[in-house]
């Protein structure tokens, strides 16, 4: 491996080798590299590329920022960079392919909640054939009526000119049984969705070992 990417060949260096043979032709340690930009003293960016695709490759969809960040060399620039990537990634492909039919699909989707310390409140957006449209975060932290706003909520599915919505948030404490605030929420939640016709189909609970779905106990 050469010392510096001065020290690699110009015609075979990342960006020259996409702008001449485009960036189907760069392997994804090269990719990686592109984004990145440049390395540091005693580690050229392909070697640091290199590290980051090993962590890619091993579980690519929830590869965190915190995971990027540890990598010697990356730093917070790289790391937002790569992380920013992989989602812009996920939007894109996960918009045409993924049809959610069941709990278990939206549970699959968001399985990266069930190590967070921190409740996430996500919505998933969907087309009237329940394709996936978009999926967000749109709070952290401890929900309740003060936090948990319709016009925040809902403000993403109109503009995706959303026909349905899914709730999902997290329970750190492994106890998925719903709270008084979680169920009063829901019910708002989904009348302020039948005013604006967008409908709430499911929000899930999720733990580390198990899930809640309000539509399986009748709740929603």
């Amino acid at each position: 491996m050469p010392r510096g990417i001065k020290d690699i060949p110009e015609y075979n260096r990342p960006r020259e080798k996409l702008a001449e043979k485009g960036a189907q032709a760069l392997s994804n340690s090269e990719l990686i590299a592109v984004i990145i930009g440049s390395g540091i003293k005693g580690k050229n960016v392909l070697r640091i590329a290199e590290d980051i695709n090993k962590i890619l490759l091993k579980n690519y969809s929830n590869t965190t920022f915190e995971e990027l960040k540890r990598v010697e060399g990356i730093g917070n620039a790289g790391a937002s960079r790569i992380a920013g990537a992989i989602e812009l990634t996920k939007r894109f492909i996960l918009k045409d392919e993924i049809r959610i039919k069941s709990p278990v699909d939206i549970v699959k989707l968001v399985s990266g909640l069930k190590s967070k310390k921190q409740e996430y409140f996500l919505t998933l957006t969907l087309n009237g054939a329940s394709n996936l449209i978009q999926r967000r975060t749109v709070f952290i932290g401890t929900l309740d009526r003060s936090i948990v706003h319709p016009r925040e909520v809902f403000a993403d599915a109109i503009s995706d000119h959303a026909a349905a919505v899914i709730f999902i948030h997290n329970h750190p404490s492994g106890n998925t049984e719903p709270s008084k605030d979680d169920i009063s929420i829901t019910n708002r939640l989904v009348e302020v969705g039948k005013i604006i016709g967008i409908e709430v189909l499911e929000h899930i609970i999720i733990a580390k070992d198990s899930y809640f779905s309000f539509k399986e106990h009748r709740l929603i």
